[in-house]
């Protein structure tokens, strides 16, 4: 964490919270897409006969369980940490005075010497 003056920083602020909620988004759409797909498929696997479902096969749970983590679990978890990161920003814009000395996050420092 970084030392800066809140005065500083504001200008970026704005740009930073709606570039934050846009990745939001798209995880979150990502999210809603897989388990989209996985209930098309779960549904299908259920219509079909027993004799088909005994050729068809059906993926391995560990195969699902893989695939969970990679698209609902990990974003789940970045999708938390830019909710701090954005509940941070808001926290500077709203709560600080211009001549206070706020702790700036490396991401947003870096964006901020660009």
């Amino acid at each position: 964490m970084n030392q800066r003056k809140a005065a500083e920083v504001y200008p970026f602020l704005e740009t930073y919270i709606a570039r934050k909620e846009e990745q939001l988004a798209e995880l979150e759409q990502a999210i809603k897409r897989y388990e989209k797909k996985r209930m098309m498929e779960e549904r299908s696997y259920q219509m079909m006969s027993a004799f088909r479902r005994l050729f068809a096969g059906k993926k391995p749970d560990h195969h699902l369980a893989v695939e969970y983590i990679h698209y609902v679990k990990k974003p789940m978890e970045q999708i938390r940490v830019l909710r701090l990161e954005i509940e941070q920003a808001r926290a500077i814009l709203n709560e600080s005075e211009p001549n206070d000395l706020v702790a700036v996050s490396e991401e947003l420092s870096r964006a901020l010497d660009e």
